[in-house]
């Protein structure tokens, strides 16, 4: 069996794609690594990259150097490390007594090796080039790993979205299978890019489950996710009100519900406990219909502007909702908005612990004051 210390020495090359350490037990010291080659003034040294919080550090080492870190941060802080080569791939991990698992296996056909710069280009999860089974079958990519033409925003936004999932593997269970559900999955170019990106790429003990009102949409999809061999990954026709689980929910995902289909997806994964919440809103009539307020009559007597402001009240009553429920909210841009108007996620992590007590916040003095009823609310308060 190959040791740490064996594998990091093939690996620290210019052929390493990336190195991900995670699961930590020092939030404070941080909750992720990231570690990439660099090319500086001719000298290929190691960037690595640590999240603490909100916070992002960079460093950089010598292999020598960086081989010595990374031994010692799984030692004593990290129970995971995914080891990306051009030829090789390694999985590190590591016991709550200690003891270190680690698996290899080498990718046929050795990849291109990147230009290495200080500066260079953004690099995609999913590379334009390499083909992947579903992008080719939703006709983002040809056969030969070519993103289609017209198709290159699809590639980005997919892209976009699997970097707001690999920022909270860490909330995601690793002792059991993890539970997913996608709501209002429609063609689901992204449900197919989570499951491929957790259970292909990560490793990840995964069961993702897309519902969706269009009964060809989802035979569609289940055709495609049995051609690709998703076993895990399957379609239901159902509506998000009155869809129940008997099983624990980890994380739903609800990407361009529209209206109030939003409200029910994120009150079910409250109720259910999830640990995730990613959902990215649409249509935000609701509000619009509503809200009333002599202080802003000046401004909401504009229609695109009422329409646009109620949008954006909606989606920050939203958050705040799930703050008091005891989730760590973000809303984030999903994708540049010169290609979409529905370009905001809104992201929520469940506090651990002592923690999970929500945060008192004056989103019904905002309700009370714009004179509106959202959906959610009446929702939660049931």
């Amino acid at each position: 069996m190959i040791t740490l210390e064996e594998l990091l020495t093939k690996i620290l090359n210019r052929d390493l794609v990336q190195i991900i350490l995670s699961d930590s037990q020092d939030k404070e010291f941080g909750h992720k690594i990231k570690i990439r080659p660099v090319l500086m003034k001719g000298e290929l040294l190691f960037q690595e990259t640590l999240y603490r919080g909100t916070q992002v550090f960079h460093e950089n080492y010598t292999a020598a150097a960086l081989k010595e870190r990374v031994q010692a941060l799984l030692a004593e802080v990290f129970r995971q490390g995914e080891f990306q080569g051009s030829s090789l791939w390694g999985n590190v991990l590591v016991s709550k007594k200690g003891k270190m698992t680690i698996k290899t296996k080498q990718i046929q056909g050795k990849q291109e090796v990147r230009e290495l710069a200080h500066n260079r280009e953004k690099q995609y999860i999913l590379r334009e080039g390499s083909p992947v089974d579903f992008l080719v079958g939703l006709g983002v990519q040809t056969p030969e790993g070519k993103i289609t033409k017209n198709r290159y925003d699809k590639f980005r936004q997919i892209n976009r979205y699997l970097e707001f999932i690999e920022d909270v593997l860490d909330n995601l269970p690793t002792d059991r299978t993890i539970q997913i559900i996608d709501f209002g999955c429609g063609k689901s170019y992204l449900t197919f890019a989570m499951y491929y990106y957790l259970h292909e790429l990560q490793k990840r003990d995964i069961r993702v489950t897309g519902l969706d009102l269009k009964r060809d949409v989802i035979e569609h999809c289940n055709d495609l996710a049995r051609s690709c061999g998703y076993e895990y990954l399957s379609f239901e026709v159902g509506d998000i009100s009155t869809y129940q689980s008997n099983k624990t929910v980890d994380m739903v995902v609800s990407l361009h519900a529209c209206d109030t289909a939003t409200d029910y997806a994120i009150d079910k994964a409250v109720k259910w406990g999830a640990s995730v919440i990613m959902t990215v809103p649409c249509c935000q009539h609701e509000l619009n219909k509503q809200i009333s307020c002599k202080e802003l009559q000046s401004i909401l007597k504009y229609g695109l502007i009422k329409e646009r402001i109620s949008a954006l009240v909606t989606d920050a009553i939203r958050a705040n909702l799930l703050e008091e429920q005891g989730y760590d909210t973000q809303i984030l841009e999903f994708i540049d908005m010169e290609h979409t108007p529905k370009n905001m996620l809104i992201r929520a992590v469940k506090r651990s612990g002592n923690a999970k007590m929500g945060k008192k916040n004056n989103v019904v003095e905002t309700i009370e004051f714009l004179h509106v009823e959202p959906t959610l609310k009446s929702l939660l308060d049931k």
